[in-house]
């Protein structure tokens, strides 16, 4: 059972997280985010030295929770199929499903929003930031390299150069999902990436 402090420390986080998404990290005000928590500063700085370390803890928080998020997805798409090729499309279907669920649109993505304003942070976010993306790409990566190895594609395509073409395919659909005001932009778009790879792999 969780403390009272880490009920607390996660609500600030979660709070920081939606603000940051909706105006920036540089938007962001501490007094606005102790407003929306009800929380004092005294509260606040005994979890956080101040907004920088808060902003650090943001994005460990989102990087373990994406992680995760698609780390199970592939572990299902593993047990529900022993076919590489099928492993790749549930893998990639799920997330649409997760998407679908939803009762708005996806708020966004916290490494697209730091690295927006990179200049407001040390080098070091950038390299984690940089890292957390290697490390989803990789999920993706493996099932297709496994794809590729089993079943040649019809195209001349890396696993690599698949993997980097999905995680371009999702960043991208969120910001258009906020600019068209469409919620299932990205998964239409995850959709169409589906049938890609069933073309280059169902010949």
């Amino acid at each position: 059972m969780a403390t009272k402090g880490e009920i607390t420390k996660e609500k600030i986080l979660a709070k920081a997280e939606s603000l940051i998404l909706q105006k920036g990290y540089a938007g962001m005000t501490l007094d606005e985010l102790l407003e929306e928590t009800g929380l004092t500063k005294g509260a606040f700085f005994h979890h956080f030295k101040g907004k920088a370390g808060l902003a650090k803890s943001v994005l460990e928080r989102y990087a373990s929770n994406d992680y995760e998020l698609f780390k199970n997805y592939s572990d299902q798409a593993d047990r529900l199929s022993d076919d590489p090729l099928e492993r790749v499309l549930i893998f990639i279907k799920l997330f649409e499903e997760f998407l679908n669920g939803l009762e708005n649109p996806f708020p966004g993505c916290i490494f697209s929003s730091y690295s927006y304003e990179v200049r407001n942070f040390e080098p070091e976010i950038g390299d984690y930031i940089k890292e957390n993306l290697n490390a989803w790409l990789d999920l993706y990566e493996n099932k297709l390299g496994a794809l590729i190895k089993a079943r040649p594609p019809a195209l001349p395509v890396t696993a690599r150069e698949l993997s980097e073409m999905i995680g371009s395919i999702i960043e991208g659909s969120f910001v258009m999902t906020l600019a068209m005001k469409d919620k299932s932009w990205t998964q239409r778009q995850s959709a169409q990436y589906r049938h890609y790879i069933e073309l280059l792999f169902r010949t």
